[in-house]
């Protein structure tokens, strides 16, 4: 029996979609043949699509009732058909299966099955490592490396493993694990997570986690698992499938016992086939998928947008997401008799040559914003963890942190100081400015929000959904972000476990959580969300692969618009189904008295489907919030 139900199931998998749409567009044609009989042939044509929409229907059932005693939709349209076909109602029978074949089709094509984002996020791991021995440099298997080897990382490598910095100086870029905007610079004795980037300076370390301990391996398996647990919806068809079999099982015996005759019986099945319940749903989803399109929205999981509707809290990353994701310079501070304009000049002149992704940000700043040309400079020279030192028109200059100008034996006064921390305490960062071995001013820069971020947030609120801030960067930057956004509940320091957790532990409270992310790091939260909602534009191919929904242009400001289009697919929906429902039990009536035959049955129920169609099609134009 096992080996049987098995060949039926690869009988069913066989072919897929395309061949489901070549089944259906030959069924409507037989169909056709059958109700207008333009040539005469030696058999019904209705019994095409008897074979090619009916039989998958029956093995369905058969397979779902045997192998786990499953009752569902499919039961009922196969008592209908067995019976339309025993009382010679052959185009009745052909007309149900092509219905529910159409339903089934829709469905399809409406739910994403599994994509290929662990695969992309596998990619990312570091397949090679520069493992330092006593015969020298050997380039070895990551998988290889173990605890204690001693490792070296040139400039643009990615971290092979987990491990501490033994020695040498540079910036790594973490978005991938934390998501924070801007490099950390690292020195000896820092850690480094597997996966990050160096951004410059090549420096040993010593590897502490390796093969399935690193970070990036436990990244994969927070993506798994959180994938793993996300629940699929069940049809509405299906889930009333029992009742609906048992309701109409009940009425036609009854109908038959009372009456004697058994085309009345035969009807009743026909009439209550739950074709306008099993296309209420899809209907409506794809015709609202098609509405999404339109403003921005690619959505890549069919019942994404049925589980939007009961979303009650949005979750934020910030670095790309609220935030262009890039630091910019927000101010310049002159603590000297140079203007505003000449420090400007002067930090970007010497920065120039700088390897340093702040280096490069206020040189791209300057010379997007400035009408005046960088300046030259002599005697360039790099400083790790430090900053810049140049000649420019005479002048020594000094551009780089605190550490740079007490080295250079340059005090920095209490009001700069203050200056500074007020700066920092707004999650911003400070570069300082010197000129002949005299503090000249501040460079400060900041990642900036996006423009539709704050109207955005506002809306949302007004829709009753509660914002939620989740980051990587420290309290400061995070307070200031939610501070201009109004968003009053914000969890900073977040890898990607800590974003994780907290919408499952929302989840435990009874939240409907949707996840809004860009970045690698986001990916187990997207996963773990009930719905997941990926920056496609900036995002990585990550971060789209595990969503739900991708926004394509990367604008938020019509993420209202996708709540409230939810919510009026799932009214569109229940109308749907009412209406569906309610033509059931009239046309039950109407066949228990005799009105109604097996071939007008299906066409009554067939004009149903088409007036669920036409109602969910209102989706496509449906406006709402823009």
């Amino acid at each position: 029996m096992d080996t049987c139900i098995k060949t039926l199931e690869h009988i069913l998998e066989f072919g897929g979609l395309r061949r489901d749409a070549i089944f259906l567009v030959i069924s409507a044609l037989a169909l056709a043949v059958s109700i207008f009989n333009p040539f005469p042939l030696p058999f019904d044509a209705a019994w095409v699509a008897i074979l090619l929409c009916g039989l998958p229907i029956l093995l369905e059932a058969f397979i779902g009732l045997v192998t786990a005693f499953d009752i569902k939709a499919d039961v009922l349209v196969s008592l209908a058909l067995v019976a339309s076909v025993c009382i010679g109602e052959d185009f009745a029978a052909g007309e149900v299966a092509f219905i529910m074949q159409l339903g089934a089709l829709l469905e399809d094509l409406t739910v994403a099955r599994a994509r290929a984002g662990i695969e992309k996020l596998v990619h990312l791991t570091p397949q090679t490592a520069r493992v330092l021995t006593a015969q020298g440099e050997r380039i070895l298997p990551a998988q290889q490396v173990k605890i204690g080897d001693r490792l070296r990382v040139l400039p643009g490598e990615t971290v092979p493993v987990d491990g501490t910095i033994l020695s040498g100086e540079t910036s790594i870029n973490q978005a991938v694990m934390t998501g924070e905007s801007m490099p950390v610079d690292k020195g000896p004795g820092d850690p480094v997570s597997s996966g990050t980037v160096n951004q410059f300076g090549a420096f040993e370390m010593e590897a502490v986690k390796v093969g399935e301990d690193s970070s990036i391996q436990r990244m994969i398996r927070l993506v798994q698992s959180a994938d793993a647990g996300k629940a699929k919806i069940v049809g509405l068809a299906d889930r009333w499938a029992t009742w609906i079999v048992v309701i109409a099982l009940s009425a036609a015996a009854l109908t038959w016992l009372v009456t004697g005759e058994v085309i009345r019986a035969v009807t009743i099945l026909v009439v209550f086939c739950p074709c306008a319940l099993v296309l209420a749903t899809p209907t409506a989803i794809m015709a609202a998928i098609g509405n999404a399109t339109k403003h921005g929205f690619l959505v890549r999981e069919g019942d994404a947008l049925e589980r939007l509707s009961a979303v009650t809290k949005v979750t934020f990353d910030k670095t790309g997401t609220l935030t262009y994701g890039d630091p910019k310079v927000v101010d310049v501070v002159s603590f000297s008799p140079l203007s505003r304009d000449e420090i400007y000049t002067l930090a970007a002149s010497g920065e120039q040559l700088s390897e340093h992704p702040l280096g490069k940000a206020i040189l791209q700043c300057y010379t997007s914003s400035s009408k005046s040309p960088v300046l030259p400079v002599k005697q360039f020279q790099m400083l790790p963890g430090q900053g810049v030192c140049a000649q420019i028109e005479g002048r020594q200059v000094l551009a780089g942190n605190r550490k740079l100008l007490e080295q250079k034996g340059i005090s920095l006064p209490p009001q700069v100081l203050e200056a500074a921390q007020n700066y920092f305490t707004r999650g911003q960062t400070v570069t300082y400015i010197a000129v002949d071995n005299s503090l000249a001013g501040l460079i400060v820069l900041a990642d900036t929000l996006r423009e539709d971020s704050a109207p955005m947030v506002d809306q949302l609120l007004t829709l009753g959904v509660e914002p939620v801030l989740l980051t990587g960067d420290h309290e400061n930057v995070a307070a200031s972000i939610a501070s201009q956004l109004h968003i009053r509940q914000v969890e900073a320091n977040c890898l990607p476990e800590d974003k994780l957790n907290y919408i499952s532990s929302c989840q435990k409270g009874g939240e409907s959580v949707c996840m809004i992310g860009d970045g690698i790091n986001d990916a187990p939260a997207l996963k773990k969300a009930n719905v997941g909602v990926a920056m496609g534009g900036i995002g990585s191919d990550v971060a789209v692969e595990a969503a739900d929904i991708a926004l394509v242009n990367d604008e938020l400001r019509g993420l209202p618009h996708l709540l409230t289009l939810s919510r009026r697919m799932m009214n569109t929906i229940k109308l749907n189904l009412t209406f569906s429902m309610g033509l059931n039990f009239l046309a039950i009536a109407l066949a228990i008295t005799g009105v109604l035959n097996p071939v007008v049955g299906a066409l009554v129920h067939n004009a149903g489907s088409v007036l669920v169609i036409l109602n969910s099609a209102f989706l496509l134009t449906w406006h709402g919030h823009s």
